[in-house]
């Protein structure tokens, strides 16, 4: 990638960075002063202060876990509004801070349950704690009648990998039964799709909808939290209450009629009620050659659903720019959570999302706040898109990418800020997707700038790359960054860190639990977004076109896209 010179003050600001090895750390692990921080022109008005506040504000009980289509969005797109503006940004959307989003939520009514039968059994699955159950399709009922449940291993058809778990399988009316990853994680054998990282087929939402490319009734995956990367409390609360989706035009009648999950537990009671082995099957299904096996049982279930049709909003603000308006770089992170539990028997029902995503909706606008103190524009325009309804599949930014507010092939890069640091300063930041694009090269300059260095993904396997907006950016082929925090804390270093992390996902990712806490160590945080800034502020100063490297899956879009094509 052939990159322009910014300017001589840059060079000689580049110069002066921090350095990680000038961190003075604190008794608590915190690093006193900017150690990781560029010397770029703005970025000395990025304020943790203001960070923290913005957090606390969008996490606040007030704002009611900031879900899709709800007072708490009325609240929070107000809220960012009146922070654009009054940072001095424009609205982005042709004199519009916002681009609906149209939405239909679909709610399963009561608590209903499956049955399966065959084998001289019949058992009642409880809804919530051993399997939850929802639908696509919008209309008013949906259900399964003794459908012949089939084991379908994986659940994948990758004619990249030489693999079709449905092969000679005709899937009508029946009930897929998959597991969650892929035969990679299982054998963590690199010759095996990615390995241990876990690529787009391992993801629930590609097996959901390969199984009704199938033809298939019904579809359930087997919950297991090592592959899935989250408990099965995940799975419980993310699928009981509303659940949002964007509309086809034939009302998602193409999806299967019942999309379900199930506890491990569960599974392998039906296996055995089968006279088969759960765990020997699953083996099984990580070898080449494996063939879909009928288990003799049948599902019945039956879900009356409530609709209701609403619209909800990405915010857009826009910084033009002074030399190329019609070039961009967008800085995207989604505002939205999952709003209020209908379980009236907990005592904190409200999911404030704190961390996910309170932090990097904060972000945004302090990255605006820097850019906007620029004594002129930025050459090329930097849009700061919050969008809407991450947490229900990625609608919002999926939404955005099918109808672009400015164009694809005008957009240089998206950054996508989803979860801070919250632990202390790191000597690394960790790339999701590490090497997928040349972003990777100006992340890096900067980074080793100041004292920092980059590393992949140490929980590949949990399939990160598909589970945040910048996803939807990259598959219209726009080069899209996502980092996470960094592991090696400067005071505690790599186990200490990645102790905590897991007890996040254990505890409080996606529960109310998820609450912003003043006694966040943001130093971290601050680092990570002086990063963001830099490569922003790069990218918007530069005539580069970063692309994806040889060999990635997005780069025949980009480039066709680029091309006209």
């Amino acid at each position: 990638m052939t990159r322009k010179v910014l300017t001589l003050s840059t060079i000689l600001l580049l110069g002066a960075c921090g350095s990680g090895e000038d961190a003075t750390p604190s008794a608590d692990g915190s690093v006193n002063g900017p150690s990781f921080r560029v010397d770029l022109p703005g970025a000395d008005q990025l304020s943790e202060a203001r960070l923290r506040e913005g957090i606390a504000t969008l996490a606040a009980d007030e704002f009611g876990g900031r879900s899709p289509s709800s007072p708490g969005e009325e609240l929070t797109v107000a809220y960012l509004i009146q922070e654009f503006q009054a940072a001095g940004l424009e609205p982005g959307n042709d004199g519009s801070w916002t681009q609906d989003v149209p939405l239909v939520s679909i709610t399963v009514a009561g608590s209903p349950t499956m049955t399966v039968s065959g084998h001289g059994t019949s058992t009642e699955l409880e809804m919530g704690r051993e399997f939850t159950a929802g639908t696509k399709r919008v209309v008013d009922q949906v259900s399964l009648d003794e459908s012949e449940m089939v084991f379908v291993g994986y659940g994948i058809v990758a004619p990249e990998y030489g693999w079709n778990d449905y092969e000679g399988l005709d899937m009508a009316g029946k009930t897929a039964v998959i597991l969650v990853n892929d035969p990679g994680y299982a054998t963590q054998d690199e010759a095996l799709f990615r390995g241990f990282a876990m690529t787009y087929y391992g993801r629930w939402t590609y097996k959901y909808e390969e199984a009704a490319r199938q033809g298939a009734a019904g579809a359930i995956i087997v919950h297991e939290t090592g592959p899935a990367g989250y408990p099965w409390g995940v799975v419980e609360t993310g699928w009981t209450g509303p659940q949002f989706g964007l509309v086809a035009e034939d009302n998602n009648m193409s999806r299967a009629a019942v999309e379900s999950w199930i506890t491990m537990d569960v599974a392998t009671d039906l296996f055995a009620k089968a006279g088969l082995d759960y765990e020997q099957l699953r083996d099984a299904a990580a070898v080449p050659g494996f063939a879909p096996i009928p288990l003799g049982l049948s599902a019945s279930l039956t879900l009356e659903n409530e609709i209701e049709r609403s619209t909800s909003q990405n915010v857009i603000a826009m910084i033009p720019g002074s030399e190329h308006p019609d070039e961009y770089v967008i800085y995207a992170g989604h505002w939205d959570h999952l709003g209020i539990s209908p379980d009236e028997s907990l005592e904190d029902r409200i999911y404030n999302g704190g961390l996910d995503n309170a932090t990097g909706t904060s972000a945004l606008l302090e990255l605006a706040r820097a850019f906007k103190s620029l004594d002129s524009a930025p050459a090329r325009s930097v849009v700061f898109m919050p969008v809407t309804a991450e947490e229900q599949g990625l609608l919002g930014s999926e939404y955005y990418a099918s109808n672009p507010v400015v164009p694809t092939s005008q957009t240089v890069a998206a950054i996508n800020i989803d979860g801070l640091n919250i632990h202390g300063s790191m000597r690394d930041l960790v790339v999701v997707g590490y090497g997928a694009s040349e972003l990777d090269d100006v992340l890096e300059e900067w980074a080793t700038a100041v004292g920092r260095v980059l590393r992949p993904d140490p929980e590949a396997e949990k399939g990160f790359y598909y589970r945040s907006d910048h996803f939807n950016f990259a598959k219209v082929g726009i080069p899209a960054l996502y980092t996470d925090a960094g592991i090696d804390h400067v005071v505690h270093g790599e186990e200490w860190t990645l102790a905590r992390r897991e007890i996040y996902t254990a505890e409080n990712y996606h529960q109310p639990s998820d609450e912003y806490d003043p006694a966040w160590d943001l130093a971290g945080a601050m680092d990570d977004i002086h990063l963001y800034y830099a490569v922003g502020y790069d990218l918007a100063n530069s005539d580069a076109w970063p692309n994806w490297r040889e060999g990635n899956e997005f780069k025949a879009a980009r480039d066709a896209d680029r091309s006209g094509s």
